[in-house]
């Protein structure tokens, strides 16, 4: 009879445990680091079960909402790299996903949204073999080979400073106004799996920037600890041709107010590009 009372601890423990590990997920930097990494676990075993999802959860692939019973998060992937936006202010996440898997690659841009403990809303932008530049053999190459981590306190810009940069670059595809957009040097960037650098101290994102294009239907992920922004965005939408754009995300890493990397996805057929009048 004296271990009576340590079974019912253990047996009350074991109820505790689920409950325990779905409270973690919250609007901290800590609860949406779990959320990742719980996104990341399930995006690997192909099984969402341990997801803390709501019944009435959204979910979304290339802007396309459908239901995720059937959704490419059901697929197993062998990740080979990842990195994560934790935004505390929106309780939103937003994480690269590289898969070099010779007969199914990816490279993935899944934006998580937190709401009462649960996750309310999973969006992800895919591209693989035969989209737009894709590499990811080279975007592993090249996004695993930089420096993304926290930017001293002190130095850190602010949400409405990264917004801004981020608009300024998309602007300039429409405005071809590039002398407003904050420049870094150096300043790389990675698209689909082209790269810009050289490796010289002069490197510069402004390679290739084209005018006339509407980069539209703007949302973005901000996390000023790691001085970066995301935007999710429609790419191409309204071009003198015609066409809706195509879905598309541009990451940015912004370092003293300046443009550092450029992390281009865009869920665009190589065959279908015209270009730009997508």
């Amino acid at each position: 009879m004296k271990y009576l009372p340590f079974l019912r601890l253990l047996v009350a423990g074991m109820f505790l445990v689920p409950a325990l590990a779905q409270a973690q997920v919250s609007c901290t930097r800590g609860g949406l680091q779990r959320a990742t990494d719980m996104y990341i676990a399930a995006q690997t075993s192909g099984d969402i079960s341990g997801l803390p999802l709501p019944a009435s959860v959204g979910y979304w692939e290339n802007e396309t909402l459908m239901n995720i019973s059937e959704g490419l998060i059901n697929t197993p992937m062998t990740i080979n790299h990842h990195r994560s936006l934790l935004d505390t202010d929106s309780c939103q996440t937003f994480t690269e996903v590289i898969v070099t898997d010779k007969d199914n690659p990816y490279v993935l841009g899944t934006r998580l949204r937190v709401n009462h403990e649960m996750i309310a809303e999973i969006e992800i932008l895919w591209t693989t073999t035969g989209y737009w530049l894709f590499n990811a053999d080279n975007y592993l190459q090249y996004s695993a080979a930089e420096d993304w981590g926290p930017i001293p306190a002190d130095n850190r810009d602010s949400r409405a400073t990264l917004v801004k940069a981020a608009n300024a670059y998309l602007d300039a595809f429409l405005e071809g106004k590039i002398d407003q957009v904050p420049w870094g040097f150096p300043c790389v960037r990675v698209e689909g799996g082209m790269y810009t650098g050289k490796g010289r101290p002069d490197d510069s994102c402004e390679v290739g920037v084209p005018a006339g294009v509407n980069i539209a239907n703007r949302r973005f992920v901000v996390d000023e600890v790691i001085g970066s922004v995301v935007v999710y965005c429609t790419f191409g939408t309204g071009r003198p041709g015609g066409g809706s754009g195509s879905p598309d995300t541009h990451l940015f890493r912004v370092e003293n107010g300046k443009l550092r990397y450029v992390h281009t996805l865009t869920h665009l057929l190589q065959s279908a590009f015209q270009g730009g009048n997508n």
